[in-house]
């Protein structure tokens, strides 16, 4: 076929090149799993960070949401935090539609449910620029297609988006959004367009913005190069994406006030990346945190080199793209444009986010170049001579791997040869296979290498298995709510296991974990780790029974605790009883929480009375401790702020006279509790008398027959985030708790939870759905006009019968 195909052979042509796009990625990210020996193809983990701690354990709710298998609904997760808020969390995790396929997936398959969703994700991101090249110029199908799957084969899809899968949807948005600004600047689609903007937005909002700049920016370009940059092609543009984030906002605002309601993160700042590693990212297997993983395949990166000798292409055009190029790198470099790239905050862990962005302006310089034919003998030198440059240049960078110059070399020599035939009609076959087989084996080695490497760098877990589905099953029979609640357990695999096992504990890890639950759980001796986002289960007889916690998982095995241990999920405080102030003790923090003393704290380094329950605070801790010589090692992890040691048992003091003794790295402070364990149980007897009669939960709140004239502060075994109200009203706090007051005259007490921002968002979608359907009409009615001094319809038939 020829370089310059007609649009009539381009819309025939655009599904067979997505489809070949699709395909090539797909091989490319299955090959190089498969070489690496990886989940599903081998026995080598896949789950690493917050692939394990998060996206599975959040597919696997979404799962049991679908099915009607979660203690909770779309607004409130009763599984996770002892109670935490669900929209947020699923508009940030869970927004794609592709998610809701994890559905098909038998349960216990969850993981493969989310590497298919994953490679469908970046499969859709290649036919989605395939589409989005085709529609911006004609040219070789083929090409377009091997150009739409080096975008999503990109370095920063393989290596980083891949085992964080809601990034990948931006890698989707991009182009989808490209095509949008060429419908804005054509005229067309005023109803798709804002569409396609909220489905982008809603899929992940996240790298929707930065997809946004820069589909913005390729508009601009795309006006300056053909004279047209209007007005009122901007403020439609503008108009369209507005409307687009409106449609959007039932999702987007309460994912905006839950970030506002959070514990902060990592603060981290800005470091360029050396010149060197710079170009060294844009060769394939290569891995690194701090540099932006640009890698688009050699092929692609020869286009792109050509673009600026191709005397096909208009000098204007030739000017533009490669400078746009140019700029969109250089800003990866200069802090300001970084912070505009990453919403004016530097993000914890890789700092080139946005890199997705280059890669796609990168295939779109390529695709120019294509668009006006083959690039001639002068143009490919050039091209050569950009590639050339890259690889002197990465040279003395550490990036750079023995695989590295071998891999690229051949590369180079298979691109320059297809190319070579393709420009000359000859063998096109064999040409679309030299390109495409360099992307597709360059892809593969630099997935395979980022499988192993991600392995000795980040934190990994095992896969789903025999031990998981026993551990499920167990909690799952154990299991009583709202009677009482089920913790999955102190000693966890991922830092959603509520979600990804069953049960209701305070395991819970979120870029949304609500600052009150974070305090209050820290407050009463709880472990964190990700600087307080990533919460702990607390293995404790006073919180299991302040939280009626009446099964968990401990060890290799399920502990029922007795039903008269525990406190039901509503509890009545007397009247007159203050709200507890935490201080720094735990303990004594445990205590003005329950209302009574069950803790004898001892001196420094003399022991606990015979009989009762030694627990070790140490939240700065990093080592062994034991209680007496017989006693078992206890682990603590501690490394404030990063990571908190959880309060922790040592067992039962047997022998007067053991102490707890520590080995290892010592924090500023650690103190002892002596637990007795009948004060406990006549506190939890004294509050289960004015108990509740019954309690009922729902999926977004709960109700509590009171005994007859119950006064005082009637306490929900919950964390007091914001959207709590009790009887029309904001509920109050007590110790973090939601709660409220009674005076005698109520026989029921009702608390109902609604996300924060889910009113306003469902306002502003309303009001977006009014505007777009007012636009639309005016629009319509604006088509429908005819011009001045034009007859319209009727009369022109008119006159054409009296001619």
């Amino acid at each position: 076929m020829p370089a310059q195909t007609t649009s009539a052979a381009v819309s025939r042509f655009t599904g067979p090149a997505a489809s070949l796009a699709a395909f090539l990625t797909a091989l490319a990210v299955c090959v190089g799993d498969a070489v690496a020996r990886t989940f599903p193809f081998g026995p080598e983990r896949r789950g690493v960070n917050d692939l394990s701690n998060q996206f599975i354990p959040y597919h696997a709710h979404l799962w049991d949401l679908v099915h009607g298998r979660t203690d909770g609904g779309l607004l409130l997760n009763w599984q996770s935090g002892w109670g935490s808020s669900f929209l947020p969390d699923l508009g940030t995790y869970l927004g794609s539609p592709l998610a809701l396929l994890v559905a098909l997936f038998p349960r216990e398959d969850i993981e493969y449910a989310v590497y298919t969703v994953t490679i469908l994700k970046m499969a859709a991101a290649a036919a989605a620029m395939t589409v989005t090249l085709l529609r911006l110029r004609p040219g070789v199908w083929w090409a377009a297609a091997v150009l739409g799957a080096s975008y999503a084969l990109c370095g920063w899809s393989v290596i980083e988006a891949t085992y964080n899968p809601m990034w990948l949807d931006g890698l989707i948005a991009f182009p989808l959004l490209c095509l949008v600004g060429e419908w804005v600047r054509q005229g067309r689609r005023p109803l798709i367009g804002p569409l396609v903007v909220a489905v982008c937005w809603v899929g992940n909002f996240y790298t929707a913005y930065m997809a946004t700049i820069g589909a913005a920016l390729v508009l601009l370009v795309r006006l300056a190069v053909v004279h047209e940059l209007r007005l009122r092609v901007v403020v439609r543009a503008v108009a369209t994406v507005l409307l687009g984030i409106g449609l959007a906002a039932p999702i987007l605002v309460p994912v905006f006030l839950g970030s506002t309601h959070a514990y902060p993160g990592w603060t981290n700042e800005f470091e360029a990346a050396s010149g060197t590693d710079f170009l060294a990212r844009l060769m394939p297997v290569t891995y690194s945190f701090s540099t932006p993983a640009a890698f688009v395949g050699t092929g692609t990166l020869l286009l792109a080199g050509a673009l600026l000798f191709h005397r096909k292409v208009p000098r204007r055009e030739r000017v533009l793209w490669a400078g746009f190029a140019v700029a969109v790198a250089l800003s990866l470099q200069w802090q300001p444009t970084h912070l505009v790239w990453h919403v004016f905050a530097t993000p914890n862990g890789s700092p080139y986010r946005q890199t997705f962005v280059l890669c796609g302006v990168l295939v779109l310089a390529a695709w120019t170049v294509v668009s006006y034919g083959w690039p001639g003998r002068r143009a490919l030198l050039g091209g050569v001579g950009v590639v050339a440059a890259v690889g002197v240049g990465a040279v003395a960078s550490e990036e750079v791997t023995g695989w590295s110059y071998p891999l690229f070399a051949l590369g180079l020599a298979a691109a320059c040869g297809g190319v070579w035939l393709a420009r000359r009609g000859k063998l096109p076959v064999v040409a679309a296979v030299l390109l495409a087989g360099a992307l597709v084996g360059q892809a593969a080695a630099t997935t395979a290498y980022a499988d192993r490497e991600r392995l000795g760098r980040l934190d990994d877990y095992p896969a789903w298995g025999a031990e998981q589905g026993r551990r499920t099953q167990a909690l799952g029979e154990a299991d009583g709510w709202p009677a009482y609640r089920t913790d999955s357990g102190r000693e966890q695999i991922t830092g959603n296991e509520p979600m990804l096992f069953g049960g209701q504990g305070a395991a819970y890890y979120s870029s949304h974990t609500p600052a009150v639950l974070t305090k209050t759980l820290a407050a009463l001796g709880g472990g964190w780790t990700s600087r307080g986002r990533n919460l702990q289960s607390l293995d404790n007889p006073v919180t299991d029974a302040l939280f009626g916690v009446g099964a968990r998982w401990r060890g290799d095995r399920l502990v029922r605790t007795d039903p008269d241990a525990v406190l039901p999920l509503v509890t009545v405080r007397p009247e007159g009883a203050a709200a507890p102030r935490y201080g720094a003790s735990p303990f004594r923090n445990q205590e003005l929480l329950l209302g009574a003393s069950v803790y004898t704290l001892p001196a420094r380094g003399t022991a606990c009375p015979v009989g009762s329950e030694v627990f070790l605070w140490a939240p700065d801790f990093r080592g062994t401790a034991r209680l007496g010589t017989g006693g078992k090692k206890v682990k603590m992890t501690g490394e404030l702020p990063k990571r908190r040691a959880a309060l922790t048992s040592m067992g039962v003091q047997e022998r007067a006279g053991d102490v707890v003794a520590l080995k290892g790295q010592r924090g500023k402070k650690h103190e002892v509790g002596c637990l007795d364990s009948s004060r406990l149980a006549a506190a939890v007897a004294e509050l289960k008398a004015s108990a509740p009669v019954s309690v009922d939960v729902t999926d977004s709140g709960i109700r509590a027959e009171l005994r007859p004239g119950a006064r005082g502060t009637v306490v929900v075994a919950a964390p007091r985030i914001a959207g709590w109200t009790c009887e029309g009203r904001p509920a109050d706090a007590y110790g973090g708790l939601v709660a409220t007051r009674v005076d005698g005259d109520r026989t029921s007490i009702t608390c109902d939870f609604r996300t924060p921002g889910l009113r306003a968002g469902l306002g502003a979608g309303a009001l977006a759905a009014a505007l777009l359907a007012g636009w639309l009409l005016w629009a319509g009615q604006r088509r429908g006009k005819p011009p001045v001094g034009v007859p319209d319809a009727p009369a022109r038939a008119e006159l054409a019968r009296t001619a």
